[in-house]
């Protein structure tokens, strides 16, 4: 699974870690993750990210 890098602050969001403090499991794929869902840093909008 891709890694995607938030363009405004840098956060990598892993798939293989997921995103616990969103409720996001490990495994999770970019694509699946909730439309609502924002970077835990900074809090942008999933259009924000790119393919790392």
């Amino acid at each position: 699974m891709d890694k995607y890098t938030c363009q405004v602050c840098g956060y990598v969001y892993n798939p293989e870690e997921g995103d616990p403090s969103s409720g996001i499991a490990p495994g999770t794929a970019f694509d699946a993750l909730p439309e609502d869902w924002v970077c835990p840093l900074c809090g942008a909008d999933k259009d924000k990210f790119d393919k790392a």
